[in-house]
């Protein structure tokens, strides 16, 4: 509940805004990645999926707190996106996303790059 009374809705939790270039989309994630909200994130890994671009970039570089749910819809879009589409994730070196990854040993798994420059180049 907010102050004023009302619930919370999971878009008041996290934005994601779709970037398309190069044959290649781009997902701007910011806020909270927790279980009211991790299903916006999914959803919006499932629409980007759906044109089978040859990249999609997940960037995480604006997200404050990643939940066990966060991670789940992230190895899940790996899983989805087959063969013709790469999964990149970006998470910044000194950011809370990055170190959570860390911890779980996933930034291998997960193709995980520092920049946004970095995942579309790399």
């Amino acid at each position: 509940m907010t102050a004023d009374g009302n619930r919370v809705r999971p878009q008041d939790l996290l934005r994601v805004t779709a970037h398309h270039t190069d044959g290649a989309v781009v997902l701007a994630v910011a806020g909270e990645v927790d279980l009211l909200s991790a299903p916006v994130l999914g959803s919006e890994v499932t629409t980007a999926l759906a044109n089978a671009p040859d990249l999609l970039v997940i960037d995480l570089t604006d997200v404050s707190f990643l939940a066990s749910i966060g991670i789940t819809v992230l190895l899940e879009a790996r899983r989805e996106a087959g063969a013709g589409t790469r999964i990149r994730v970006v998470a910044p070196e000194a950011g809370v996303v990055h170190r959570t990854l860390r911890l779980t040993g996933l930034l291998d798994a997960l193709a995980v790059a520092a920049t946004r420059d970095e995942a579309l180049t790399g």
